[in-house]
């Protein structure tokens, strides 16, 4: 599937969602279908090939209770986790992820002294801003339902010191590989301490389970930092990779994202998919 088949199926998902979100279990296949202009077999086709899964089902992994389900089903302390040797499936599919973080003095910084190479992506949610150093990348925003500006703006004010290229072949290979799973792809963790710790937790979480935030401020030895641990998975710098969509209140409620609660809803539902399969 190219890249350009992806993000046109993610845009698909995108409108489906909405139409669930209004209509909800009283539409038939033929029915969303057509919501989408489009006949139920092609429909059915560009479902089965996006996720591997019927509309129907994919429509039950959807639903607003699905994250309570996964929480029920699927809850992985990142403790047990990181003891089962848990922490290789929670990256990207097979996907080798090397990664190092920056020193708090290059941090307090802002970036001075940094050139970062930036690219637009077509990728499996949708049009993506990709950013990253020689040492690999140290950002991936989703630009699908904030926009175009927003997430360049978003991501440039973190490091707002550095300079800014426009290179999209320089880190190719990274995101290639990011959206593949396919290959290796390096990351360049910029930001605080306490941040590099949230988003190495993030990492041991399996692809198809989720945790929550107060899981995350034990696991870091910081019990009572739970809002602290929110504001550090809301700043993650690299989406997908840095797997924060699988953070989750302990109520079950999906809680927010950064780059918008469709894009969030669609990636579980899409890993918990593949799981099942």
């Amino acid at each position: 599937m190219t890249d350009l088949e992806q993000s046109y199926h993610y845009n698909v998902m995108r409108r489906a969602i909405e139409v669930i979100d209004t209509r909800g279990d009283s539409l038939t296949l033929e029915g969303l279908a057509a919501a989408m202009d489009m006949s139920a077999a092609h429909f059915q086709r560009l479902f089965s090939q996006w996720v591997g899964v019927s509309p129907k089902r994919y429509r039950q992994y959807l639903a607003l209770d699905h994250a309570r389900r996964l929480l029920d089903e699927r809850f992985t302390t990142l403790e047990a986790a990181q003891a089962a040797g848990l922490s290789g499936t929670g990256r990207l599919h097979d996907l080798f992820l090397r990664w190092e973080a920056m020193s708090p003095g290059e941090f307090a910084r802002r970036g001075a002294g940094l050139t970062i190479r930036y690219g637009w992506y077509q990728s499996p949610f949708g049009e993506a801003l990709a950013m990253g150093t020689g040492r690999g990348l140290c950002g991936l925003a989703f630009a699908a339902e904030v926009g175009r500006d927003a997430a360049m703006r978003d991501l440039r004010a973190r490091w707002p010191e550095a300079d800014y290229v426009e290179d999209a072949d320089a880190i190719a290979p990274w995101v290639a590989a990011a959206f593949s799973g396919r290959g290796e792809a390096r990351l360049h963790m910029i930001g605080p301490p306490f941040g590099i710790k949230v988003w190495e937790a993030l990492l041991n979480i399996p692809s198809g389970h989720v945790t929550t935030y107060s899981e995350i401020a034990r696991a870091i030895g910081h019990p009572r930092a739970v809002r602290a641990v929110g504001t550090a998975v809301g700043r993650n710098p690299v989406s997908l990779l840095i797997p924060c969509h699988r953070a989750l209140r302990k109520s079950g409620g999906l809680g927010g994202y950064h780059w918008g609660l469709p894009v969030k809803r669609a990636m579980l539902a899409r890993e918990s998919a593949r799981a099942d399969g």
